[in-house]
């Protein structure tokens, strides 16, 4: 039989999934797109948005967004093999396509632990991998420590462990003295600019003020984290932000931060530090960007120190998003580091 080269090629390459997804260290996966999606009650009040992407029978992975308030992305099913990783994400109570919208009703951090353990159990897995992101770092390690029986790993990004100073550092002078200019136009758009502590505040105005004053609040907000996210130098992060917001207001992602910061998140001073022993042998990849204003690396530092099975990645150039180059290789990197740590795929454990 004559056959030419390029039609074993050709063959070879769709026989050989690893093949469709060749690709350098680092690199972000293909898009993928889910096999499964839909909504899971979680309360009288609140339906969550999941779905689920990669091998059906894969590690499964726990995408846990930023925030509060939030969302979860087709780029973010991307950080994981798919041919190894089962990929499960959900929109937190209140964000993203989670039902209703913007609804305070019933949410609290210990809510969201509790429907990330809601659906775990619909999805019929008994252990899984954490992947959080800034709150989602916050909610990885409450999660873990509440039901540490269910984690088999944690890969976190911009750790964040709602204490008071963290909460002071992001509120009160510490990003402003690297983004003074997002920080006076935060504070020109109050009624009350000397007016302290801002959480209570933002959230006093987002959930009483008019209309009009709170779309304005909410993309000053918006401007003022996420202009502050990444390293920038020639502000096209911050143009293509003021042009999104043009048309877009992230209503739940201004309202939830205020209103979770203003309670302190639901926890307890020092609650997560507390608690770390109970997830010190549980394999954890933390990366967090050098110049991060918004959750600076000391405190990742201090988490690494606290873990015994605990890589930290602290990467140079980079900020708190994690788009910017150098947080998308470290973090695709610990999804390979994981595979070390947790073995064959095949061993999902199934709930029974």
């Amino acid at each position: 039989m004559n056959v030419s080269f390029p039609l074993i090629f050709t063959i070879l390459f769709l026989m050989t999934p690893a093949l469709t997804r060749a690709q350098e260290p680092g690199q972000l996966w293909p898009p993928v797109e889910p096999y499964a999606q839909g909504y899971l009650a979680v309360s009288e009040i609140h339906q969550i948005y999941y779905e689920r992407c990669g091998n059906p029978h894969g590690v499964p992975v726990f995408v846990l967004h930023g925030g509060p308030g939030g969302r979860t992305s087709p780029f973010t099913r991307r950080f994981c093999d798919p041919d190894f990783y089962q990929i499960i994400q959900h929109d937190q109570r209140g964000a993203g396509k989670s039902r209703p919208y913007a609804d305070l009703r019933e949410n609290t951090t210990w809510d969201l632990v509790e429907d990330i353990e809601r659906l775990r159990i619909h999805c019929g897995v008994d252990s899984i991998v954490l992947f959080g992101g800034s709150w989602g770092t916050t909610l990885a390690l409450a999660y873990a420590e509440k039901y540490p029986e269910h984690v088999r790993g944690i890969v976190l990004r911009g750790v964040f462990t709602a204490t008071q100073e963290e909460i002071d550092h992001f509120y009160h002078g510490g990003l402003a003295r690297f983004f003074p200019e997002l920080e006076q136009q935060l504070l020109d758009s109050l009624p009350d600019p000397a007016r302290r502590p801002l959480p209570e505040y933002l959230d006093e105005l987002l959930r009483t003020a008019d209309p009009e004053l709170q779309a304005r609040l909410v993309r000053v907000w918006t401007r003022f984290e996420d202009g502050a996210s990444k390293i920038d130098p020639d502000s096209t992060h911050l143009r293509n932000l003021n042009r999104w917001l043009e048309s877009n207001v992230p209503t739940s992602f201004a309202l939830f931060e205020s209103y979770y910061m203003a309670h302190h998140c639901f926890l307890e001073e020092g609650q997560l530090w507390r608690d770390i022993a109970r997830i010190a042998h549980i394999p954890t990849w933390i990366v967090n960007g050098r110049f991060d204003v918004i959750c600076p690396p000391v405190t990742a530092w201090k988490l690494s120190r606290q873990l015994k099975n605990a890589r930290l990645n602290i990467t140079f150039a980079s900020g708190h998003a994690m788009d910017e180059p150098n947080n998308i290789k470290a973090q695709v990197l610990g999804f390979e580091w994981m595979k070390t740590q947790i073995g064959d795929r095949k061993e999902t454990g199934a709930v029974k």
